[in-house]
């Protein structure tokens, strides 16, 4: 059972892959047993009954006969898992709590429906193809799941990684590190490091999987022939995709544009946008399969495309509805790169690629998925000629975008809800950008202290104000 105060570091760091809060018991009780069921097929993970997704503790009615009902539809899952529904007094509030192992018996079911988390989502498998590949899956465990036995805490955690996490994740910096790792459910029940924190938060993760790196290799010309660059990038998941999105940087062309008078804000122009390469390395690390020893995630460069490619051909779970449905090889993966706000929205990659390439006057990405998932993006074939061109056509689709560079792609989509309504509230910004409340406070405070919004007015009535030159 949970302690009061680990029960509150949950409510602080606010709702993500592995929590979920429900202001009260729904009418129909068995949503919580579904969220239940999502949680034993994927890493685990707590629900919290009488908080809200503000993360104000609310408390809920829990007499007996509401506690029966619960347990009762809890029972429907099958096979039999074994979970119990706690009520913790925190505040003079009942709060419900049924903390839910990563199930050893995958897939579980309730009422004929597989349940799996997604990110901070719940998602049902509804088609047999989904089903079949998640049954398939089932008798191997997920590969982040399973433990590793060599992995020392103490001598082999990236502590710096880890407090990057904890910020960008929007984490309180008070919860206790050991806390935040059990509250992610990053232990096996035997009480090993999970595989997938190893990669995520491990100092030197390829020593414990030599698959676990990406080789950037520049080509020149258009086929394999003469190698004119090649770096390998080993180290966390996340000190992977900076060294291979810099590696890029430093080979693409560029142009910049200055905002309003020489002085003003500089604004980047690449030849392909650099939000295509977020999306497409962060779906090769969370969707590669780490069972494929051997075979490393590539970037490889030509003078007429880039091609990123990682071990593990399409889910067939998600081959009929590639672009729209997601479902992740290494969940507690996904999820942690989900928590950094790494993943603009669920299932939502693919699209977004293909608006951002035409956005910039370019092919729309082709994807090849037999035997390796690799996506092939075509680059300008004059990027010196075409140019003016490019800025002129970029200004004319998104004039909205006289932010300043340095702002993240989550800031400009709330600066952009802030334009349209200086009214908005802190939910409704959350509910429009598919995050968490703690997620959104924590990109209005980074605004704050940049001085790109203000404040002005009572917490009832108030508004925030936009400053887009805040060093003026």
């Amino acid at each position: 059972m949970l302690k009061k105060e680990e029960i509150l570091d949950i409510i602080e760091a606010g709702e993500g892959y592995n929590a979920e809060f429900k202001v009260g018991v729904p009418s129909k009780v068995r949503e919580l047993t579904s969220e239940v069921c999502a949680f034993a097929n994927s890493a685990g993970g707590v629900l919290l009954i009488g908080v809200s997704d503000r993360n104000e503790i609310i408390g809920a009615k829990l007499d007996n006969a509401v506690r029966s009902s619960i347990q009762d539809s809890l029972l429907g899952i099958s096979p039999h898992l074994h979970c119990s529904l706690d009520v913790v007094k925190i505040d003079g509030k009942d709060i419900g709590v049924i903390q839910v192992p990563s199930g050893s018996q995958k897939p579980y079911v309730f009422s004929g429906v597989i349940y799996v988390r997604i990110g901070a989502n719940t998602q049902k498998l509804v088609t047999a193809e989904q089903m079949r590949e998640f049954f398939q899956r089932s008798d191997k465990l997920y590969f982040d799941e399973s433990g590793s036995q060599s992995f020392n805490l103490e001598k082999d955690f990236d502590q710096d990684q880890f407090a990057r996490f904890i910020s960008l994740s929007g984490i309180s910096s008070t919860v206790p590190p050991m806390q935040v790792l059990k509250n992610l459910q990053l232990f096996t029940e035997e009480g090993l490091f999970k595989r997938g924190a190893v990669l995520f938060f491990g100092k030197t993760p390829e020593s414990f999987f030599d698959q676990a790196i990406i080789r950037c290799v520049a080509f020149k010309g258009t086929g394999k022939r003469f190698i004119i660059d090649s770096k390998t990038y080993g180290g966390s998941l996340y000190n992977q995709y900076l060294g291979a999105m810099d590696w890029l940087k430093g080979k693409l062309n560029v142009t910049y544009q200055i905002e309003g008078q020489m002085g003003g804000p500089r604004k980047e122009v690449w030849e392909i946008p650099l939000d295509v390469f977020k999306e497409a390395l962060v779906n090769a690390l969370s969707h590669r399969d780490y069972h494929e020893k051997g075979a490393v995630i590539t970037v490889e460069l030509f003078d007429d495309r880039v091609e990123i490619s990682n071990p593990g051909d399409l889910l067939k779970a998600v081959a009929k509805d590639f672009g729209q449905r997601s479902l992740s090889r290494n969940p507690l993966i996904f999820g942690l790169f989900h928590r950094m706000n790494m993943v603009e929205k669920i299932g939502s990659g693919i699209p977004r690629m293909k608006e951002l390439m035409q956005m910039y006057q370019l092919p729309e990405p082709h994807y090849q998925t037999e035997g390796m998932f690799t996506i092939i993006l075509q680059r300008h074939s004059d990027f010196e000629k075409q140019k003016e061109s490019l800025l002129h056509k970029i200004n004319e689709l998104t004039p909205e975008t006289q932010f300043p560079d340095y702002l993240t792609s989550d800031e400009i989509a709330i600066l952009k809800l802030i334009e349209d309504d200086a009214g908005i509230s802190i939910v409704e910004m959350a509910k429009k950008l598919e995050k968490s409340v703690s997620s959104i406070k924590r990109i209005l405070n980074n605004l704050r202290e940049l001085k790109i919004i203000e404040f002005i007015g009572s917490k009832k009535t108030g508004k925030r104000v936009l400053n887009l030159n805040p060093d003026v």
